[in-house]
């Protein structure tokens, strides 16, 4: 039976490989941030001597885990690996954290519920074509203020200042408290996390996001419970491309978030 192992950087041209099999949007830079994040939590099986599967474990303190990159190639599913590595994700979280959550494809939702894992909410991915000429505008990056990371923290529930500042450098903004954030990607550029406490700040940030990547496909993961993220989306030309379920495994003490807050999440890898 294959070895369950831990994958290192020397491991992203294959992972990637897995990616680009499942049709997901994430790029090396995103494999990146995950080793950099939970270097000890990103796990693979190899199959004759080639990564075959994937899994990844975030943690954000002592509250809250995630995962995500739940992949298997096509060559190598029905064979149980995902469900191995799965385990193997959950006994490394053991102790840890009070509570771990992922976002459920159609395809993974019966072994996550079969590991115990229960439905949360439904989450859906928005996208948007790029229409006329490109921008002149170029990122910018911003300095994560307390007032942002006091409110995310409100929003999200724990404590993810790490994944915030890998995040920031990349393209970040803030309307004092609230923020937003993007990144490139290899199939749109993904716009998330963003979190404020009103729809107006929101839709500041939105627009002002839109108006530097007025030529590009947009991707844009919302919760649908949340009216006004729906509302934005739907005004700025946002259609629903996919559907998926958050689903998560929860102490005796419940997890609290605001979601109302939560205008758009940080990928379906991050929570």
């Amino acid at each position: 039976m294959p070895a369950i192992r831990v994958i290192t950087g020397a491991d992203i041209p294959a992972a990637m490989r897995l990616k680009e099999a499942a049709g997901w949007n994430q790029t090396e830079q995103d494999w990146i941030n995950l080793l950099q994040l939970a270097p000890e939590g990103c796990f693979g099986i190899d199959v004759n001597g080639t990564l075959a599967a994937t899994t990844t474990a975030v943690c954000f303190g002592r509250e809250l885990a995630w995962i995500g990159m739940v992949l298997t190639h096509p060559d190598h599913r029905g064979q149980g690996l995902a469900r191995r590595l799965m385990e193997h994700a959950l006994e490394h979280l053991q102790g840890r954290v009070a509570c771990i959550k992922l976002d459920a494809t159609d395809m993974g939702r019966p072994l996550y519920a079969n590991l115990g894992f229960q439905d949360e909410c439904g989450i859906e991915r928005w996208s948007r074509p790029g229409s006329g000429p490109g921008s002149t505008l170029r990122a910018t990056a911003v300095a994560l203020s307390r007032t942002v990371e006091r409110l995310d923290r409100q929003a999200f529930g724990a404590d993810r200042t790490q994944l915030l500042s890998v995040l920031a450098q990349i393209e970040s903004a803030a309307i004092e408290p609230a923020y937003a954030m993007a990144r490139a990607g290899s199939k749109a550029t993904y716009f998330g996390p963003c979190v404020a406490e009103s729809s107006e700040e929101a839709v500041k940030l939105v627009d002002d996001f839109l108006a530097a990547h007025p030529a590009e496909t947009i991707y844009w993961d919302l919760l649908p419970d949340n009216a006004e993220a729906v509302r934005i989306a739907s005004e700025r030309g946002f259609q629903p491309l996919r559907k998926l379920v958050r689903m998560a495994i929860s102490g005796a003490a419940p997890f609290q978030h605001d979601d109302s807050k939560i205008f758009a999440i940080a990928g379906f890898e991050y929570g």
